[in-house]
């Protein structure tokens, strides 16, 4: 990483009396885990006195893929927003589009996705922790957390065939039911998962080094908290507290409401943010046994009478109507017939609220797909977060924050 001496112009960021100020580019080459972004970090020795996030590296242009695609076709896309919990998004989407139709999904679906997104929401936890305790040194931790996060991945492949991006949900449903199978995957991970959560706590929780990295560095108050529009564990480690899963409950969650809690902390540091993340982890296994051992029976698509979602294969190649609905929705581009309306739909994911703003033309294409993604709105507070304290603090900010560098380029 080049050193490279500011201008002179620059001296006034810690005052005219000093001499030397340097920056250094910490990126765009992927910074541990973090992928693909870049941090200008102006430097007085080893004391950052200016930081600015550098963005637009991955030129995904997801939100203009949006305006090109069908409402089921963009899932395939939003998978990528955030690759490390990509079934949220697709619950996300759909939950914006089906709000936009006025879609009521039956209970069966609900409760499915709703196991999805809390085994999501698992999943970036274990990658958020498992990451930042690697850029500190702590490398079984990480390897402990990637053991279950590849339970969760055959989770998601019984369902949907795909372990990586599944794209499973469906306007007014999922691509398909599940089976015993994938309910006694998910039994089994409820069950096994505790241990490896109380391992993970025993090698960070006091791990002198680890403390010493995490606590007291890069403190957002609760007031900055809300200034800065920060949500899900950034904000509630500061103090604010907030769920939409609560506060909006979408999905399963009214029924499930007595199953979890709304963990927060009020340090607002690192540490903080790694320990409500952790908590987080319990409660959303206290939703998967409360819904998986409460699962409804009947059809996880609305009807099909709707004509609104895709028909089962079974009923495309045994019945008339059924082959008429798929040639409408796929041969014809007779696809939905939506209302002219602007639409804002979203839901509390791993890293806070994932919201996206549809404007309808009447078309089966939005006219405009817009997405509110938490890394976007989390990397701008960095340089505030981390002004005055040492280089080698960078990774530990950096890694509390859980920057998902997909969601900073749209």
């Amino acid at each position: 990483m080049p050193l490279t001496a500011i201008t002179p112009a620059d001296e006034d960021l810690i005052g005219a009396d000093r001499e030397y100020l340097y920056t250094l580019n910490f990126g765009p080459q992927h910074p541990a885990t973090h992928t693909t972004l870049r941090l200008i970090l102006t430097l007085d020795g080893e004391t950052v006195v200016k930081a600015v996030p550098d963005i637009g590296y991955l030129h995904s242009g997801f939100e203009k893929l949006g305006e090109d695609l069908d409402y089921n076709q963009y899932i395939t896309i939003v998978d990528r927003m955030n690759y490390i919990s990509p079934v949220a998004n697709e619950i996300a989407w759909h939950h914006t589009v089906e709000k936009l139709l006025g879609i009521e999904i039956t209970p069966r679906c609900k409760y499915i996705r709703t196991i999805l997104a809390e085994l999501a929401r698992i999943s970036d936890h274990l990658l958020c922790i498992g990451a930042a305790a690697l850029d500190l040194g702590a490398l079984t931790a990480f390897l402990y957390a990637f053991n279950q996060r590849e339970a969760i991945y055959n989770i998601i492949e019984t369902a949907s065939g795909q372990r990586f991006h599944p794209s499973f949900t469906r306007v007014g449903g999922l691509a398909a039911d599940v089976g015993d199978e994938w309910i006694a995957q998910v039994r089994q991970f409820v069950r096994t998962f505790p241990k490896a959560h109380a391992d993970i706590s025993r090698l960070l929780n006091r791990n002198r080094i680890f403390l010493d990295r995490t606590r007291g560095i890069g403190v957002l108050t609760k007031e900055e908290a809300i200034n800065f529009s920060c949500s899900g564990p950034v904000a509630r480690a500061s103090g604010v507290v907030r769920d939409l899963r609560k506060d909006e409950p979408y999905l399963a969650y009214d029924e499930l409401n007595g199953s979890f809690k709304v963990i927060c902390a009020k340090e607002g540091d690192c540490y903080a943010r790694y320990l409500v993340r952790m908590e987080e982890m319990i409660e959303s296994l206290h939703i998967i046994e409360a819904a998986i051992e409460n699962m409804p029976s009947g059809p996880v698509n609305v009807d099909v009478n709707e004509k609104m979602t895709i028909p089962d294969k079974t009923a495309v190649y045994r019945s008339i109507e059924g082959l008429i609905q798929h040639f409408e929705l796929f041969m014809w581009n007779r696809r939905w017939e939506t209302p002219v309306e602007e639409v804002y739909g979203a839901n509390e994911t791993a890293n806070g609220e994932l919201g996206f703003y549809i404007v309808a033309d009447g078309s089966g294409r939005p006219w405009r797909a817009r997405t509110r993604p938490p890394s976007f709105i989390h990397f701008a507070i960095f340089p505030h977060l981390i002004e005055g304290h040492l280089i080698s603090d960078v990774p530990a900010v950096l890694g509390s924050l859980n920057i998902i560098a997909a969601e900073l380029d749209r």
